[in-house]
C-alpha cells in the first residue's frame, strides 16, 4: 500500500468512525431542555430531522406542549431574577467556557451542520468563525452595561439611570444558519442577565437548539436560565410570542412570519427584535474591477445555496461592461460544483427540503414564462437545486421585488447611476448590498442613497461582524442586533432619583 493508499485508507476509517459518533450525537440531543433537565415532549406526534442531502433521518423529536411551553418561560422567569444579580464577572466566565468548548468540539458541529442543513464544508467553517466571534463578544458584553447620573433642576436631586436586564428572551431561530444565529441572540441575552427560551427552526432542531443547550449547561450555565423548547406553530399556536412571562421576542426568518410576531407582540406590550428577509443587489459600475465584481457576485449569490438573507438576488451591471461581466459570471457560475455536501471540494449542496427545491423551479418557470432568457439553467435532483441564471426579466416582474432563497441569479442590466440606484430600491426590502466601482467615494456616495440597513463597497453582500449594527430597513426587519445595540434589544433603563435634601410639596 502507497502511502496515500494508506492515507485515504485512515481517512475513511476516520469518517466512519465519525459518522457513527454523529448518530449517537443526533439521538442524544433529540429531546427538550427546561429548567435544566433533558426530557421527552408530550405531544402527540413528533418532528422528524433529516439529512435534506440523502433523506437520512437523523433523529426524531416528539414536540413540545402549550404547558411545556409555559414550563419552559416559568422556569426562565424563576432562575433570572438570582442570574440577573450574580457577579457579571461570574457570568463572563460562563461564555469564556462556552467559547473553549466550542472550539474543543468544532469537528463535531461542523458534522452536525453539514448533515442537518446540508451545508457545505465550506458553509460549516464560516458560520463556526462567525460563532466563535460572537461568543467572543458575548463575553464583553456581560460588562457592558453602564449606568449614568443625570443632573436635575431640583435642588438636592441626584438623578441614576440604570441599565438593567429585560427579564425573559424569546429566541426564534432560522434553518439556515442555526447554530450562529442562535448564539448570536441567545449568548447576549443571558451575558447581560436575561434568561432565555429558545424555539429552534423544526428543520434545524439541534443545530440550532439543543446543541446549544448542551454547549452553555457543559459551560457551567445553571440550570433555568436557558430553556430549548423543539415545537410547531400547528401544536401551539401563538403560545411563545402571547406568554406573559417573555418581555422581548427575537425572530430572524421571512417577513411575513415576523410581520405576524410584531403584530402580537404590540398586542402583548412586548418589546419585538426582527431580522427579516432581503432581496439584496450587487451593482456593478462602470469603472468596476470585472473580474473581482464577478468574484463576489457568485459569492454573494451562491454561499449556502444561496439560502441567506443578505444573499444578492439581483446582480446589476452596467451596460458599458455587461457583456464582459455576464461572460464570466456565467462561466463561473457553471464550473460550480453542485452534490454531496460532505464532499470538501462541494460548492453548492442541497436546499432545505423539497418544498424549497419545488419553489425554487416555480421561480425558474414563471420567470421564463414572463419572457426571461436561461444564461444557465440548472436541473432539480431532489433537493438538490443546480445554479440557474436568468435575464431579460420584464422590469415589472415581482420576481424582481421579492426575495428567492435559492441558487437563481437574475442579471439587470442598467444605464448609468442614476437607474441604479432607482432598480436597487425598487422593492419592499432593504437588509444588504454592495457596489463595485474604481473610486471609493463614488461608492460610498452611491451607497448613502440606497434605502437599506448594511451596504458595501467593493466587497460582497453577506457579511456580519459581532460589534457592527446588523439590521434592516423596511420589510427586512426592526431593530439592530451586534455590539452596543445588544444593549438596546436585551436591556432598559431605570431612572431612580435620590432627593439628599427636602422637597418642597404644593399641599
Amino acid at each position: 500500500m502507497t502511502p496515500n493508499q494508506a492515507a485515504r485508507s485512515r481517512r475513511l476509517r476516520q469518517l466512519r468512525g465519525l459518522r457513527e459518533h454523529m448518530s449517537s450525537y443526533f439521538t442524544d440531543l433529540a429531546q427538550q431542555y427546561i429548567d435544566g433537565e433533558w426530557r421527552p415532549g408530550t405531544g402527540s406526534w413528533d418532528i422528524i430531522d433529516f439529512n435534506p442531502y440523502d433523506n437520512e433521518k437523523l433523529a426524531s423529536i416528539t414536540i413540545a406542549t402549550v404547558d411545556e411551553v409555559d414550563a419552559a418561560y416559568r422556569a426562565a422567569e424563576r432562575a433570572q431574577r438570582q442570574w440577573a444579580a450574580t457577579n457579571p464577572y461570574a457570568r463572563r466566565a460562563v461564555f469564556e467556557k462556552a467559547l473553549r468548548l466550542v472550539e474543543e468540539r468544532e469537528a463535531e458541529i461542523g458534522e452536525a451542520i453539514v448533515a442537518e442543513l446540508g451545508g457545505t464544508r465550506l458553509k460549516a467553517a464560516f458560520e463556526l468563525h462567525l460563532a466563535k466571534e460572537f461568543l467572543r463578544e458575548a463575553v464583553h458584553l456581560a460588562l457592558a452595561p453602564e449606568g449614568r447620573i443625570i443632573p436635575s433642576p431640583v435642588d438636592g436631586k441626584e438623578n441614576r439611570v440604570y441599565r438593567v436586564p429585560v427579564g425573559v428572551v424569546g429566541v426564534i431561530s432560522p434553518f439556515n444558519f442555526p447554530f450562529l444565529l442562535s448564539l448570536k441572540s441567545v449568548a447576549p441575552a443571558l451575558a447581560l442577565g436575561n434568561a432565555v427560551v429558545l424555539k429552534p427552526h423544526q428543520n434545524t432542531p439541534i443545530v440550532g437548539g439543543t446543541l446549544v443547550a448542551k454547549i452553555l449547561e457543559d459551560a457551567g450555565l445553571p440550570g433555568g436560565l436557558l430553556n430549548v423548547v423543539v415545537t410547531d406553530i400547528a401544536e401551539i399556536g401563538d403560545a411563545f410570542i402571547e406568554h406573559p412571562v417573555p418581555k422581548a421576542i427575537s425572530f430572524t426568518g421571512s417577513d411575513k412570519v415576523g410581520r405576524h410576531v410584531a403584530t402580537v407582540c404590540a398586542a402583548n406590550f412586548k418589546r419585538s427584535v426582527l431580522e427579516l428577509g432581503g432581496n439584496s443587489a450587487l451593482v456593478v459600475l462602470d469603472d468596476a474591477d470585472v473580474d473581482y465584481a464577478v468574484d463576489a457576485a457568485v459569492f454573494s449569490r451562491f454561499v449556502h445555496q444561496g439560502q441567506v438573507c443578505m444573499a444578492a438576488n439581483r446582480v446589476l451591471v452596467d451596460r458599458a461592461v455587461a457583456d464582459e461581466f455576464t461572460e464570466k459570471f456565467v462561466a463561473k457560475v457553471s464550473g460550480l460544483k453542485v452534490g454531496d455536501p460532505r464532499d470538501p471540494s462541494t460548492v453548492i449542496g442541497p436546499v432545505i427540503n423539497s418544498s424549497q427545491a419545488d419553489a425554487l423551479s416555480g421561480v425558474v418557470e414563471q420567470a421564463l414564462a414572463e419572457g426571461a432568457t436561461a444564461l444557465v439553467r440548472g436541473s432539480v435532483t431532489d433537493n438538490l437545486v443546480e445554479p440557474s441564471v436568468l435575464t431579460g426579466l420584464p422590469a415589472d416582474s415581482a420576481l424582481l421585488r421579492q426575495e428567492v432563497f435559492g441558487p437563481v441569479a437574475f442579471l439587470v442590466p442598467f444605464d448609468g447611476e442614476e437607474e441604479a440606484v432607482r432598480l436597487v430600491n425598487d422593492t419592499p426590502y432593504g437588509l444588504s448590498g454592495a457596489v463595485h466601482t474604481g473610486d471609493v467615494e463614488r461608492g460610498v456616495n452611491f451607497a448613502k442613497q440606497i434605502d437599506t440597513g448594511m451596504f458595501h463597497v467593493n466587497d460582497g453582500t453577506v457579511h456580519d461582524e459581532p460589534i457592527v449594527p446588523f439590521g434592516g430597513e423596511k420589510h427586512s426587519g426592526l431593530g439592530r442586533l451586534n455590539g452596543d445595540t445588544m444593549l438596546d434589544a436585551f436591556t432598559t433603563q431605570k431612572w431612580i432619583s435620590v432627593q439628599h435634601g427636602r422637597s418642597g410639596f404644593p399641599f
